[in-house]
């Protein structure tokens, strides 16, 4: 009898330790929070290369310039992207500023037109310049415009991760970005995510965004990056890989050139 109650005393700490160790760990929305946060660089410039690949394999390269800046509040960010390669969109550019007390400013230049168009919410669900990825996947969306719930924890390419579904709080964020979910797998080391899945309006699995090749890029508070991104469409067989070949942290960028003047630049 003694030997029964020990045990039954035994088994109710170890289900308490392990209530508590879970417990202690961030929930949903905190991992979500520190996941948007993680990658707030203070200033970044970037070289990449863009790859399209359809589902023949046949390929297509893109190279671009990439500029970044965390605006005062340390919450928005400032993003220019200009295209360098091939001659069919040299010149074209695509500008963002962020407002987290509402909608963010997008803008796309195409040379041929010679004029910005600024870009509403509900062009966020439409293609990036012809890749995989939309305009509202180039950054993170507002946290709080999603519900998110963890899952489970789960290894991706050796790293332990937590592993969140973020469901859009209403009809407008879910028609916006043409999501009815997103899975996310953020480390639990750093808080980058790993990998993406992507849930069209009607449920079906879309696409799938792998991530790799993290890099710290500042120390206080720690900044990530990641220097490689494939993002695959189930759909279509679609695919684009994305790959920062420079990138250099700390590049001073005065605000005008994150405005549509600047874009406009040949």
């Amino acid at each position: 009898m003694k030997g029964l109650v020990r045990t039954a005393v035994l088994l109710g700490v170890s289900t308490l330790v392990a209530l508590d160790t879970y417990s202690a760990e961030p929930n949903a929305r905190d991992i979500m929070e520190k996941n948007f946060f993680v990658s707030k660089v203070k200033s970044l410039k970037t070289d990449s290369t863009m790859v399209l690949i359809n589902d023949k394999g046949q390929q297509r390269e893109r190279k671009n310039t990439t500029l970044l800046k965390l605006q005062a509040n340390g919450i928005d960010s400032k993003l220019l992207v200009k295209f360098s390669t091939p001659a069919d969109i040299k010149g074209t550019g695509f500008l963002q500023v962020e407002h987290s007390d509402g909608e963010d400013d997008l803008w796309i230049y195409l040379p041929a037109l010679k004029k910005s168009r600024r870009l509403v919410a509900n062009n966020k669900k439409d293609s990036f310049v012809g890749t995989d990825f939309s305009y509202g996947d180039i950054s993170l969306p507002k946290v709080d415009q999603y519900q998110h719930k963890r899952q489970r924890n789960e290894q991706i390419d050796g790293q332990d991760c937590y592993v969140i579904e973020s469901i859009p709080i209403n009809e407008t964020v879910k028609t916006n970005s043409g999501y009815s979910k997103k899975i996310t797998w953020a480390r639990t080391d750093n808080f980058l995510e790993t990998k993406v899945e992507y849930y069209d309006v009607s449920g079906r699995l879309l696409k799938t965004q792998r991530i790799t090749q993290h890099r710290q890029v500042e120390p206080q508070p720690a900044r990530w990056v990641a220097l490689h991104r494939e993002m695959t469409n189930h759909q279509t067989g679609h695919q684009t890989v994305l790959n920062f070949d420079k990138i250099e942290p700390g590049v001073a960028a005065p605000d005008e050139v994150f405005t549509t003047r600047y874009v406009e630049r040949e």
